[in-house]
């Protein structure tokens, strides 16, 4: 798959925010294409975030999903099994790391990742803004989420640690 791109997905953030109606063609488009992956973000692993985090999940996820789809990309439809498979590898990956803050715990996922624009942009979105208090991501949501949007990349961008271990 390409490398998406800082503009695109600045792009697909610019479309989703045209107007509400553009908002909801994208929704629609992926219940359409990716139904899966649209419900995995209505799973009752998702009720323990608040709803502003909830909400915030999801445009991210539109954003990453279309600037995806502007790449011109074939993406196949996410499966359960993927997603649970990629889930596992990134709560795995994450587990034995030391180190104490947001940024630093998140520095093994960008290690020789092909999508490096798009975990930055999902690190950007959920880090901290020191002039907004009560943003819309709390300090416990925060790796969570991260893990969540990291999985939805793998698949639809079909990355897989095990198949990069395997290329070793």
């Amino acid at each position: 798959m390409k490398i998406i791109s800082e503009s695109l997905i600045e792009q697909a953030a610019e479309m989703l925010e045209i107007s509400e109606e553009s908002y909801e063609q994208a929704v629609g488009e992926m219940q359409e294409r990716q139904p899966v992956l649209l419900s995995y973000f209505f799973t009752e692993n998702f009720q323990v975030f608040t709803q502003d985090e909830k909400e915030y999940l999801f445009y991210l996820m539109l954003v990453i999903w279309k600037a995806i789809s502007l790449s011109g990309e074939s993406v196949p439809a996410v499966t359960e099994q993927q997603l649970s498979q990629a889930e596992d590898d990134n709560w795995a990956q994450v587990q034995g790391i030391r180190a104490k803050g947001f940024h630093e715990r998140l520095n093994v996922f960008f290690d020789n990742y092909p999508q490096e624009d798009l975990l930055a942009f999902v690190e950007d979105a959920l880090a901290e803004d020191e002039e907004e208090e009560d943003g819309p991501v709390t300090q416990e949501g925060r790796e969570a989420l991260f893990i969540s949007l990291k999985t939805a990349i793998d698949c639809l961008t079909g990355w897989s640690r095990e198949k990069v271990l395997r290329e070793k």
